[in-house]
């Protein structure tokens, strides 16, 4: 597995580009997650003394990669996180589906519902207790046999909302054996990037972009975007 990368960082921030395979925070695998790897890259690039701050304001799931983005004060951690809560968060996804015969894009509506136990999320019903509204934009940027390179914006951020939107339009991620692909990947990613995360910086004001490469993987090569 690969390392990740500083994509930002000052007095207030840090955005790292994340490795599949790595968890955003510490689980029960007991391997490093890119919160401690933040931690320890602080603590040595300014020889911080102690312990190290840094707020988690949103999460990536282990198996995809991109921008992640922490909070490296309380202040910067509570604007941020009011910030993803109303929605003011541009995010883009990359991915590659299983399904060459998509339209050309569209916005897809859903209601869904997590079974927590299991970490896996349902189509469902309004009425459906625990169901939450999930909205999804989606486009077909380019086309490869029976493989389709995805844009995905969410409007919302559900758990898997993404995952579970690519295998409602029959088109599956690669290596997303949980929500429908046939086989896994050889590093055991799925095939989803966030590729963009633009806010507004919680002390500047500024609107602050951030983007990451496509990974190395294999499955994303030869894509021209």
């Amino acid at each position: 597995m690969s390392q990740p990368r500083v994509l930002y960082e000052d007095n207030h921030l840090l955005a790292l580009d994340k490795p599949a395979g790595m968890p955003c925070v510490p689980d029960s695998s007991g391997d490093e997650s890119l919160l401690d790897w933040g931690k320890r890259y602080i603590k040595e690039a300014y020889e911080k003394p102690g312990a190290v701050f840094l707020g988690v304001v949103h999460r990536l799931d282990r198996p995809v990669s991109g921008v992640v983005l922490f909070a490296r004060t309380s202040k910067a951690a509570d604007r941020l996180t009011a910030q993803f809560r109303e929605r003011n968060v541009e995010k883009v996804y990359l991915a590659v589906a299983r399904g060459g015969a998509l339209g050309e894009g569209g916005v897809l509506e859903q209601w869904l519902w997590k079974d927590s136990a299991a970490n896996r999320v349902y189509l469902a019903t309004e009425d459906r207790e625990g169901a939450r509204s999930a909205v999804t934009e989606w486009r077909a940027l380019e086309r490869r046999d029976e493989l389709t390179l995805l844009e995905l914006r969410p409007r919302t951020g559900r758990p898997h909302q993404l995952r579970v939107a690519c295998k409602s339009l029959g088109a599956p991620l690669a290596g997303d054996l949980k929500y429908g692909a046939p086989e896994p990947l050889p590093d055991k990613s799925v095939a989803l990037h966030a590729a963009l995360l633009a806010f507004t910086h919680p002390t500047k004001g500024e609107r602050v972009e951030l983007s990451a490469g496509l990974p190395s993987a294999p499955v994303w090569r030869g894509w021209r975007r």
